[in-house]
């Protein structure tokens, strides 16, 4: 992140304005190295370097908001994809856009294989595998290699062997479809049921064709095959398949029977993979991969923990973490479903869960609040624990130094940020209400706010509290808020009464109570150089007060029309 404070505005507008926070929609991901995790916000990506603790969003961006995006096993490489289905291929490197292309349907998800090669996406109920840019000599950075059919509803999710050879697509038809990124005669395609809900994640076993399921309504199948990776056979190549196609035909047209189980079309050198219920027709002396239930389990139905909004799954250690509506989530060890952790991050649902590469830190996203945490399951201990505003933001301002900025919305929450790293190191809830406007006092450690719930309350950034409540006689919704340039005098103004209230930061006190304006004030600020306090309100209207001579109004300027902001 540049140091610069134009760049430094970007950053903090892009975490807060675009929709948000630090995590909005989409799924999470770890770097390469796993100290970073990367996460959509809005229409854009942003990285949190947690070694570090610094942040940045990369200065590129899709159309409307990013649904998925998919991070290549060596780091170099990210696709982007919006609402529409719009892409844009991503130098993690350069930080800059190598490639657009449009799928021309909402995309669900993306994942590349973990060679680097292959690149699935699903839409509808199709799943497209693509050639992973800058592995062929083409111009064409996304060359489609095959399409996979088989799921009668939408697909879900995503998971790959880890040689690459086969990959996983989870439905809301309450099934899961594995197919064979390659021409593999005893498997082209296997069908799985076994839930009575939409598939939330899928994820094949170790070095294994073995697999695991998680289904929406809380139920984990395992899954056994009877065929090892190594097992795989070749299938018959291009020229051989055409051939056999040919004499298919010529025997349809003299009138022998049509084998239904033939599955493969040829289209040009492109394959359509079509399933069906049935099971693929075995190659002579080839036996095909068969899979068995080897068991069920189920999480918890107490409360909302049948309902499963997200799943991960780390090969190496073997664990499973699984996110629930209710906030909570566990974690198992896996195949013998043994629990080591349940622990409650939120109040809000789950809404995707990533692990970094040694599996100990797991990345959780909360699209309702914002929020984005990282915890590290061994020591029970969060790593990474941010949220926004997750509602508008009504005000900031920055520190007389630029080192913080402060924000106020309206979930009644006041933040400060560290504008060096894009982090926020303490939010103040004490409001119960819209927070309205914020400010700095002159000597930087005291943030002064103003909120609809008729208090304007004054936090020490020494001792992280609210050390001062201000209020009015009559119960108030103050909408503008100003501190002079001593840091002695805080004053603000209604929205309701029309009146500007004057306190003294020390004592509390109220000291005046300042009349005069038909409307709404909508903003205050105190000269810097002389004793005046200017206002300006809905009333179409600019007053100028005399701090000198009792308060009394010095100067009434008119305006054209309704005064919303001040400088």
């Amino acid at each position: 992140m540049s140091e610069s404070r134009p760049d430094i505005v970007m950053e903090i507008l892009l975490f807060e304005l675009k929709q948000g926070a630090f995590y909005r929609h989409g799924n999470l991901s770890f770097s390469k190295d796993g100290n970073s995790v990367i996460s959509p916000v809005g229409n854009r990506i942003s990285v949190f370097d947690m070694k570090n603790n610094r942040s940045e969003t990369l200065p590129v961006s899709t159309t409307k908001n990013i649904t998925c995006f998919g991070v290549s096993p060596d780091g170099n490489l990210a696709i982007l994809i919006d609402e529409d289905g719009a892409a844009i291929l991503v130098s993690l490197v350069t930080r800059a856009v190598v490639y657009h292309h449009h799928f021309h349907n909402p995309v669900h998800s993306v994942s590349f294989s973990p060679d680097g090669r292959k690149f699935v996406i699903t839409k509808k109920n199709v799943a497209l595998m693509y050639d992973a840019p800058g592995k062929n000599r083409e111009f064409n950075a996304f060359a489609l290699e095959k399409s996979y059919y088989g799921p009668f509803d939408e697909t879900t999710c995503i998971n790959w062997t880890d040689d690459s050879k086969c990959f996983a697509v989870g439905s809301k038809d309450m099934t899961t479809w594995i197919f064979g990124a390659e021409r593999w005669a005893n498997l082209i395609y296997y069908s799985l049921g076994g839930h009575k809900d939409i598939i939330v994640g899928c994820f094949f076993e170790k070095d294994s064709l073995d697999m695991y399921t998680v289904s929406q309504e809380g139920t984990l199948c395992v899954w056994e095959s009877d065929t090892e990776l190594e097992g795989l056979r070749k299938g018959p190549k291009y020229s051989e398949r055409k051939k056999m196609q040919e004499e298919k035909k010529s025997r349809d047209e003299v009138g022998e029977e049509k084998d239904d189980d033939d599955i493969v079309e040829i289209v040009g050198e492109d394959d359509v993979i079509k399933g069906s219920a049935e099971t693929p027709k075995e190659v002579e002396g080839i036996k095909n991969v068969h899979y068995s239930l080897r068991s069920k389990h189920y999480f918890n139905k107490e409360g909302d923990f049948n309902n499963l909004t997200a799943a991960a799954f780390h090969k190496k250690t073997h664990i499973l973490v699984t996110g629930f509506a209710s906030g909570a989530f566990h974690l198992h060890e896996m195949p013998e479903f043994d629990l080591i952790h349940s622990l409650s991050i939120s109040d809000q649902r789950i809404s995707t869960i990533a692990m970094n590469p040694t599996g100990d830190w797991i990345g959780f996203g909360c699209s309702g609040l914002g929020q984005l945490l990282v915890w590290e399951w061994q020591s029970e201990s969060y790593v990474f624990k941010q949220q926004g505003h997750f509602n508008n933001m009504n005000s900031l301002a920055y520190s007389p130094d630029g080192q913080y900025l402060v924000t106020g919305g309206d979930d009644g929450k006041v933040k400060v940020w560290n504008t060096n790293s894009g982090l926020c190191f303490v939010t103040f809830t004490e409001h119960s209400s819209s927070v309205t406007n914020v400010a700095f006092s002159s000597s930087g450690f005291v943030v002064v706010s103003a909120s609809l719930d008729g208090t304007v309350r004054a936090f020490d950034l020494h001792r992280y509290r609210n050390f001062r409540t201000m209020t009015s006689p009559r119960p108030a919704q103050f909408s503008s808020l100003a501190v002079d340039s001593s840091g002695e005098l805080v004053c603000a103004g209604s929205q309701d009464s029309f009146e500007i209230f004057l306190w003294s930061m020390q004592t509390g006190r109220l000291l005046e109570v300042l009349s005069g304006h038909e409307g709404p004030v909508s903003n205050l600020c105190f000269s810097p150089v002389q004793s005046v306090l200017a206002s300006v309100s809905w009333d179409k209207t600019v007053r100028l007060w005399d701090m000198l001579d009792s308060w009394q109004t010095k100067e009434t300027l008119r305006l054209n029309s309704d005064g919303k902001f001040t400088k």
